[in-house]
């Protein structure tokens, strides 16, 4: 099932996407699935982000090959660091640069929806807290990054983190194919096999240091190829089953 965030006359909904239709959804999806019966043509919607988080969590070198490309030894627990929840922008908007000179990068990687609140949750137990997952660029200032010696300000500035174009509910995210095309050359390509640390585990990890709240958003890495960016570029962030995610780069 795909879950769509969307504006309609005014107004925030989520609904089930069925073809070129959106099932409206009563309420928000975070509890239960209940379509209120109005069906609207997928045109006539202004497409949104799929959530607006409490809370961004991210983690840092969770890919083998991307670890490897870092110089960066493989971590023994998964490395997490936060981001502004206001970075977030939906498919199809700009990704605005902080800088023309200095270097930023693109980043696909597959998200975390929370479905319910969740506080010291086992690995077994992490797929009935989860409500999907969905596509995420973790746009990256790399010169701000290093002389900051951490991540905040660096992937932090307002078009950062897109995040879209909905919430697929029915995936085994633990393999699943992620891939990059910038200017429609395709720059990363990978599964999300190769993460070091699977879903579960991050879960029980984060929600181990902290709770988290329906529609927060965990971000789980990137795989290697990572590159800069440019103004005109566009980049398409594609996951296996959930969709693409394209934005230009202003």
């Amino acid at each position: 099932m795909k879950i769509i965030r969307f504006i309609h006359e005014g107004n925030t909904s989520y609904g089930v996407l069925e073809g070129d239709n959106v099932a409206v959804l009563s309420g928000q999806p975070f509890d239960s699935i209940n379509k209120s019966g109005q069906v609207l043509p997928l045109d006539s919607v202004s497409v949104l982000a799929p959530v607006a988080p409490s809370k961004l969590v991210c983690v840092g070198l969770n890919y083998t090959l991307h670890a490897k490309e870092s110089g960066v030894a493989v971590p023994a627990e998964p490395m997490l660091f936060m981001c502004a929840p206001s970075a977030i922008i939906a498919d199809g908007e700009e990704i605005v640069l902080d800088s023309q000179t200095q270097r930023v990068d693109f980043e696909a990687e597959i998200g975390i929806v929370v479905g319910k609140t969740a506080r010291n949750v086992a690995a077994g137990d992490a797929a009935k807290h989860i409500l999907g997952y969905t596509c995420a660029n973790d746009v990256s200032n790399r010169d701000l990054q290093r002389a900051d010696g951490q991540f905040t300000r660096a992937k932090s500035f307002d078009t950062y983190k897109p995040v879209g174009p909905c919430i697929e509910t029915d995936l085994d995210a633990d393999n699943v194919d992620i891939k990059l095309w910038q200017n429609g050359e395709l720059r990363q390509s990978s599964n999300t096999s190769d993460m070091i640390f699977p879903i579960a585990r991050i879960f029980e990890f984060v929600s181990s240091i902290m709770t988290l709240l329906p529609g927060d958003l965990i971000i789980t890495g990137t795989p290697s190829g990572v590159g800069p960016m440019k103004s005109g570029d566009e980049i398409v962030v594609e996951i296996e089953k959930i969709g693409r995610l394209r934005n230009t780069v202003a």
